[in-house]
């Protein structure tokens, strides 16, 4: 029998599956160094769990009836006592694990992730860390440099792409071509890129723009 560790990190799974709660469960009253503080099967629940019982760290999946999970995570904003979240998924959908950290998730992982990498994340997350796979990383940076983009940005990428000088974009948007150099220089460092050349290229890998048809 092992003796409790005062000093363990305490992890809340909220998952509306009863295997998958069963089977964090198992893993985390075998893993050293980590508690098992509560197994709640719904957003509600995991709420009354919360209210009486100290979190470090809470498993999430994210599509939960009712509830979910960044409903769940919404509600917990505000109280800077709420445990760091690490989303759980079977799915892969970047938009929606997009939403989930916009919402305050400091992780991600799969639901076949194996054991090793599940502790990995709790202990970088409880520690004050992220935990992400780096092509999920990735393309949050991705997705963060589009969303910085303004509308005029875009439409001077999407002539840029289509071969246009800084003077030929000039007149047909009726600015200086200064202007459209030093939005080009914008663009630049939002994409973190050298030259109008490279900004287009990774305006289209990046899916900013459209390709042509």
């Amino acid at each position: 029998m092992n003796t409790p560790d005062p000093k363990a990190i305490r992890v809340l799974i909220v998952d509306d599956h009863p295997v998958v709660r069963a089977g964090l469960a198992s893993l985390l009253r075998r893993q050293t160094g980590l508690k098992l503080a509560g197994a709640a099967h719904s957003g509600e629940e995991a709420m009354e769990v919360l209210k009486r019982t100290s979190v470090d760290v809470m498993l999430l999946d994210l599509r939960m009836p009712a509830v979910n999970g960044i409903d769940l995570l919404n509600l917990l904003k505000k109280d800077p006592t709420s445990p760091r979240a690490i989303i759980l998924s079977s799915y892969e959908f970047e938009e929606e694990i997009y939403r989930a950290v916009k919402a305050g998730a400091r992780g991600y992982l799969s639901k076949n992730a194996p054991r090793e990498e599940i502790v990995v994340a709790i202990e970088s997350v409880a520690g004050g860390g992220t935990y992400f796979p780096v092509r999920i990383a990735q393309w949050m940076e991705e997705r963060d440099a589009r969303s910085s983009l303004s509308a005029r940005e875009i439409e001077i990428l999407e002539m840029v792409s289509r071969g246009l000088t800084n003077k030929e974009i000039a007149g047909a948007l009726q600015i200086s071509h200064y202007t459209v150099r030093n939005h080009i220089n914008h663009i630049s460092t939002k994409l973190q890129v050298a030259d109008r050349t490279e900004a287009a290229t990774a305006a289209l890998r990046q899916g900013i723009i459209g390709g042509s048809a």
